[in-house]
């Protein structure tokens, strides 16, 4: 299953031994980065249905990105995966997800559907999303003008992309991330987010729903790792730093590093959320003590309760799951 480091019997202790002082800011100029990409063919798939201030600005700029490359517009949940596996067959060396975090987990699965399709295209991100997670992680301008630009500019990186290996209905699935997964209580609450809660609350929708999800039973789920086991009820995955927005979750997660950072919290009640709720506030991370944590190459996770996992803010399947992740296979247009 890779090479992974081991889990301190300490709880709140399992991190590895540290190289280095931590991961910098992201940038498109470290090591093994960013290359210019100049004449490629370019489609953006987008959402003509999406809402919000940020989907009607999109819109307005519709006309001048149609000079720029194709559009294909979705027409139901889930189709930005079959066009992205279209666009790479159709030939498109560059494909971009005009959406959410969601949008781009499609469109990244779509891809990645098609036969060689990491090695045939390279993903881009147009944030229409509430969170964008990915894209600030990458220091992606949150303005579509801004973005756009950036895209144009055409400066590529590869990064580090995480799969995950299940069952559903007895048939083997592998489904890829970017960005963060989690199981337990944050997959519950990612269920039960509306359109109206996000219109609503934008990010915050998520603590809302999570605050419903806690008058659930919480399911013990069991992280595996080289025979040994960490075991909570909200297990969260990244292979970046940033969690549900600006939250630095995994400070010391790194997209080019080989390794998925895990945070195991043991309890998900209202009280050992209500602990963290300062440390989140003041310096957008999990005080000290709050979760065990590991880095792991890849992983088991596991319960004997039904429980569900989340991928990218996305509900996507119930455990048991294998997590993985390969060596810098994405690549991506950044700034």
């Amino acid at each position: 299953m890779g090479v992974r480091l081991p889990i301190s019997r300490l709880a709140g202790t399992l991190a590895p031994p540290k190289l280095s002082t931590g991961p910098l800011p992201f940038s498109s100029t470290m090591a093994g980065a960013a290359r210019i990409i100049c004449h490629v063919r370019t489609c953006v798939i987008f959402n003509p249905a999406a809402r919000g201030d940020k989907a009607r600005h999109f819109r307005r700029h519709l006309d001048e990105i149609a000079t720029r490359g194709a559009l294909k517009a979705t027409a139901a949940p889930g189709e930005a995966r079959r066009l992205a596996t279209e666009a790479v067959a159709d030939g498109f060396e560059f494909i971009v997800a005009a959406g959410g975090d969601g949008t781009v987990n499609e469109v990244l699965n779509g891809i990645g559907d098609a036969p060689d399709g990491f090695a045939r295209t390279r993903l881009g991100v147009l944030p229409l999303g509430t969170v964008n997670v990915f894209a600030r992680e990458i220091g992606l301008p949150l303005r579509i003008e801004r973005a756009w630009k950036t895209l144009q500019r055409g400066r590529e990186t590869r990064l580090d992309l995480p799969c995950v290996e299940f069952s559903t209905n007895g048939v083997r699935r592998r489904q890829y991330f970017v960005q963060l997964a989690g199981a337990g209580l944050d997959a519950r609450a990612i269920e039960l987010v509306t359109w109206p809660l996000k219109k609503k609350f934008g990010p915050l929708a998520y603590l809302v729903a999570g605050l419903k999800a806690l008058r659930g039973r919480q399911p013990e789920i069991t992280a595996r790792v080289d025979g040994q086991n960490a075991a909570g009820e909200l297990i969260l995955i990244g292979n970046g730093r940033f969690y549900g927005g600006p939250l630095e979750i995994f400070p010391q997660a790194d997209l080019r590093d080989g390794f998925l950072d895990v945070c195991v919290l043991p309890q998900a009640n209202w009280l050992a959320l209500l602990c963290c709720v300062p440390g989140l506030l003041m310096r957008r991370r999990l005080p000290a003590g709050a979760a065990q944590r590991f880095r792991a190459a890849a992983f088991e996770l596991k319960s004997d309760l039904p429980a569900s996992f989340e991928l990218d803010g996305e509900w996507a399947g119930n455990l048991p799951a294998t997590f993985s992740v390969m060596h810098e296979q994405l690549r991506v247009a950044v700034p």
